[in-house]
């Protein structure tokens, strides 16, 4: 890894891949153009959502290809191999630059849903592990051997966060979903960016899944899940949650119940939990729309202050 500064660290584009087709290898070519909220064009891949271009670190192909996987670029299905950056030990957001094009990474791995010819021929994959994604921000042509550089975020970037409502009848459109809305109008209101939007059925293991996904793929700093918290026997939030944590949190749940208290004895029937995966913040609110606006009342600002302690933006005080 050649670094100029501190800051800076300086890459040299391999390969550029592109498809036509989704599910097809991906072919390597000279040069192609990045569009702005859209990826490469002509490729099967781009559209508008968070994995518009795929990275791989062209040390990490080598190294595989010594161990006799033997493959070509585009083999792994990814847009672009760089020498000198090691994209895997980078954090979502991370900028990276090149001529005028300019990258946002989104996403880290990714699930493997099907195992592709290379995985059966060596057990292993290194896309899902050692790939990232990113979304264009600017557009513009990248070159073969054009040079790459990285800007790490510094803690000053809005955080990030994604909102989940639990619902049987809402995950099959038989139910408008109020609560989702409210919880994404408090989070802008608060200067997040919400970056992901979803309505689930109450199913323990398919959000235990995302949950993980959003944690450690896509890095988000806060997700917050509103309905399954009641005694239903489908209510499983909290056991999805729970079961997902690095470290609890008890703090905040306790608290949406102690000040939901002032407003209905009901309040104690909530299970909500709150809980840290790695530097992920997960939140359990109620269900009912003003349940949630509510609770949203009662932990923003703390919450807000436990995020910054939690990326190390701030450091730990006394009473506010």
């Amino acid at each position: 890894m050649t670094q100029m500064d501190k800051k800076k660290i300086i890459g040299t584009v391999k390969a550029i891949c592109i498809s036509e087709k989704r599910g097809t290898e991906k072919k390597p070519v000279q040069k192609a153009f990045f569009r702005k909220d859209y990826g490469i064009e002509g490729d099967a891949h781009a559209g508008n959502w968070h994995r518009q271009v795929s990275l791989l670190s062209y040390d990490k192909v080598l190294e595989f290809n010594q161990r006799g996987a033997d493959v070509s670029d585009g083999a792994f299905g990814e847009n672009l191999v760089v020498e000198g950056i090691d994209f895997r030990s980078l954090p979502v957001g991370t900028i990276l630059t090149c001529g005028d094009v300019v990258l946002k990474m989104s996403q880290i791995g990714k699930e493997c849903h099907t195992h592709c010819q290379i995985y059966h021929r060596m057990g292993e994959c290194i896309m899902p592990t050692q790939g990232v994604f990113a979304e264009v921000l600017s557009s513009g042509v990248i070159r073969k051997g054009d040079s790459m550089t990285v800007r790490i975020p510094d803690g000053t970037e809005p955080f990030t966060a994604a909102v989940i409502t639990m619902s049987d009848k809402g995950s099959l459109g038989l139910r408008e979903d109020k609560s989702g809305p409210a919880m994404e109008t408090a989070l802008l209101e608060a200067g997040f960016r919400v970056i992901e939007k979803q309505i689930l059925p109450d199913e323990k293991e398919r959000l235990k899944k995302e949950l993980i996904r959003l944690s450690d793929q896509r890095q988000v700093d806060l997700i917050l899940t509103s309905g399954g918290t009641g005694f239903s026997e489908r209510d499983t939030t909290p056991e999805a949650t729970l079961e997902v944590m690095t470290r609890n949190a008890p703090g905040i749940a306790e608290a949406i119940r102690y000040e939901s208290m002032k407003y209905t004895k009901r309040a104690m029937l909530s299970r909500g939990v709150s809980v840290i995966r790695e530097k992920t913040l997960i939140v359990n609110l109620p269900g009912s729309p003003k349940a949630v606006k509510e609770s949203m009342e009662i932990i923003l600002d703390s919450v807000i202050h436990g995020l910054g302690i939690l990326k190390g933006s701030e450091s730990e005080c006394g009473r506010s």
